[in-house]
């Protein structure tokens, strides 16, 4: 038996009791600061919506080693401050007694998370009310059994953390390496390799404008260029977006096997990312796209535009403004190697594998990553699990 499990068969054998989170905790709303009262150099982090500080203020208004419940912007998410801080209206401070352990009350609600981001009210600004925080059950068993639990988790979350750093940067390695030594394959240096503009061996076609409004849950596969920064890669086979039928017969598509390349984007750098298209539904594509077809291997031409070699061709085209962007006629002067298609399914076969290796969450260090993260959550949840006390 644990030490933990001999605390809970001594201290409450039948139970732990449950009771609303107000009964016991003060929750207190933060003060407001403007941007412009935020410094640099200020002492003392500001909490305003999200994980990260908003900035650095010289005053603090809550003392360190107190939960906060984020309120707007990232609704719902659990935060811990080990040092004096200031709240701002977009967070709500836990302020607890003598017999709960801060850190326990900030580990249990961080379990919790998932139901606050369900009661957010919908508005003007998503929120949550100070209600809904101090209506909340929330376990307290003995003091002992509280600080027993910090004790593990905070152990527990220390090697978890080390472990994922160690993990991220190998990661990053791997991503430096991949980098390299794609950009060195598809340089051709020493090798004779013709060389063909994009459009001597393909044909530029843009998409038609539709907008997010216009996505719903099923019909006709698209592709938002939105969704190739955040969603999309080298290839795919699946769209993660749909049109209705009646909208969709009158946009453009892109055909199996064709490359979408997005043509519009905040910065320079934005411009140019290739996917391959293999699906074998026709995908329609927005009007800040370009769907290529062409006689070569599809994801050799993806991984291509995803070089700096392809990039700095293509910089001298793109316009810049409020949004940066490239026409057809300047991609099409972008220079491509074409060996033969032998050579081209080699190449493109082997950087395939190193991008799944680096990027999807099922294999490799993303998967492990990944694996690490739900071990300590189940492991978490388990210690803040806990039989209830009954009334009767």
């Amino acid at each position: 038996m644990s030490r933990l499990d001999d605390l809970l068969y001594k201290l409450c054998p039948n139970g732990v009791k449950q009771i609303q989170l107000g009964e016991k905790c003060k929750v207190l709303r933060g003060k407001r600061l403007t941007k412009k009262e935020l410094s640099d150099d200020g002492n003392y982090p500001v909490f305003h919506g999200g994980l990260i500080p908003l900035g650095r203020y010289h005053e603090f208004n809550r003392r360190a080693k107190q939960t906060m419940i984020i309120n707007t912007g990232s609704v719902g998410e659990v935060v811990w401050s080990d040092v004096d801080f200031w709240s701002s209206d977009g967070t709500f401070v836990i302020e607890t007694p003598e017999d709960i352990n801060d850190k326990f009350l900030y580990y249990y609600l961080k379990t919790q998370e998932s139901f606050f981001k369900t009661q957010k009210r919908e508005g003007g600004v998503p929120t949550i009310d100070r209600n809904v925080v101090e209506r909340k059950s929330i376990p307290i068993p003995p003091i002992e059994i509280q600080n027993e639990i910090v004790q593990t988790l905070d152990l527990f979350t220390t090697l978890e953390a080390e472990l994922e750093a160690e993990l991220e940067a190998e990661l990053e390695a791997r991503k430096t390496q991949y980098t390299y030594y794609r950009d060195s394959l598809l340089s051709f240096e020493g090798k004779e390799v013709e060389w063909k503009t994009l459009g001597e061996v393909g044909e530029f076609t843009r998409g038609k404008r539709f907008v997010k409004t216009d996505i719903v849950t099923a019909g006709v596969p698209c592709i938002h260029y939105g969704e190739m920064y955040t969603h999309y890669k080298i290839w795919a086979k699946e769209a993660k977006s749909f049109l209705k039928p009646e909208l969709a017969a009158k946009l453009r598509v892109a055909k199996k096997g064709d490359v979408i390349i997005v043509a519009a984007g905040e910065t320079i750098e934005d411009i140019g990312q290739g996917v391959a298209w293999h699906g074998d539904e026709d995908v329609v594509i927005h009007d800040a796209c370009f769907s290529f077809s062409h006689n070569m291997h599809p994801n050799y031409v993806s991984h291509f535009t995803q070089t700096d070699l392809f990039h700095s061709q293509i910089k001298r085209y793109i316009s810049s403004g409020k949004i940066s962007s490239i026409n057809a006629a300047g991609l099409s002067k972008a220079k491509i190697p074409v060996p033969r298609m032998e050579e081209q399914i080699r190449i493109a076969s082997i950087l395939d594998k190193f991008h799944v290796l680096i990027n999807d969450i099922s294999v490799g260090i993303p998967a492990e990553i990944e694996d690490r993260r739900k071990q300590y959550e189940y492991y978490r949840n388990r210690l803040l699990t806990f039989k209830e006390l009954s009334n009767g």
